[in-house]
C-alpha cells in the first residue's frame, strides 16, 4: 500500500503553480511512520508555501508504479517541476530493499517521462555522476536537471538546504539563476555538502 499524503499550509491556494512530488525509499511500506522527510515537507509549505506529494516505496516496482501512477492519474503532474527522492544508493545507483539500480536502468524505466522535471536527490546518497551517464539519464528520460550532493550524509542532512533550493525554484525557474544565488547565499552548506547539477 502506498501512503500518499499532500503538504499544504492553511489557507494556501490548493491550485499551486508548482508542486514537488517526494518518493522516499523505506524498508517497509506497510510500516506508517513520521519521517525527517515529511517533517521537513510540511515546514516547506509553512514557510515558504511550497506544496508537495509524499510517497514512499521499498521496491523498484513501487518506484515505477508511484512515478506512473503520478505521470497517468495526476493531472497535475506538468506542475510538479521537481521530482524528490530520498534514497540510499553509491554514486551512481539507488538501493532498495538491498537491491541495486543503477542510473541506467532508471533512466530506462522513466524512458521520455520526465520532460522538463529536475530530479533531485537528498544527501541519503551520494550523486556522483560522469559526463556520459549524466547525459545519458538526461536524454533517455528527457529530464530538465539531476541534482544532488557529492558528500553522503554523516551527521549532516540536506533537508535545509533541499527546502532552501525548492523554494528558489517556486520563485524562479532558471536554472542558473537559482544555483548560483544558492551558493551565493547558503556558500558553506554546499561547499559542505557538496551541491552539484548535471543539466
Amino acid at each position: 500500500m502506498l501512503e500518499k499524503r499532500t503538504q499544504v499550509p492553511q489557507n494556501y491556494d490548493l491550485d499551486p503553480d508548482k508542486f514537488i512530488y517526494c518518493l522516499e525509499g523505506v524498508e517497509d511500506v506497510a510500516v506508517d511512520a513520521l519521517t525527517e522527510v515529511q517533517k521537513s515537507l510540511e515546514e516547506l509549505a509553512l514557510q515558504f508555501g511550497v506544496a508537495s506529494i509524499y510517497q514512499t516505496c521499498d521496491t523498484i516496482e513501487g518506484l515505477e508504479t508511484s512515478l506512473n501512477t503520478l505521470i497517468m492519474d495526476d493531472h497535475y503532474f506538468k506542475e510538479y517541476e521537481i521530482i524528490y527522492l530520498v534514497m540510499t544508493g553509491a554514486a551512481n545507483s539507488i538501493s532498495l530493499n538491498g537491491y541495486n539500480y543503477s542510473f541506467q536502468e532508471i533512466a530506462e524505466l522513466f524512458e521520455g517521462k520526465l520532460r522538463g522535471k529536475i530530479v533531485h536527490f537528498s544527501n541519503a546518497k551520494v550523486l556522483d555522476l560522469d559526463e556520459e551517464e549524466a547525459q545519458y539519464f538526461l536524454d533517455i528520460t528527457n529530464a530538465r536537471a539531476v541534482s544532488g550532493y557529492g558528500n553522503a550524509f554523516s551527521g549532516v542532512s540536506s533537508a535545509n538546504l533541499d527546502k532552501v533550493f525548492f523554494n528558489l525554484f517556486n520563485e524562479d525557474d532558471d536554472i542558473f539563476n537559482v544555483v548560483e544565488e544558492l551558493h551565493q547565499k547558503h556558500f558553506t552548506a554546499c561547499k559542505v555538502l557538496d551541491f552539484r547539477m548535471y543539466y
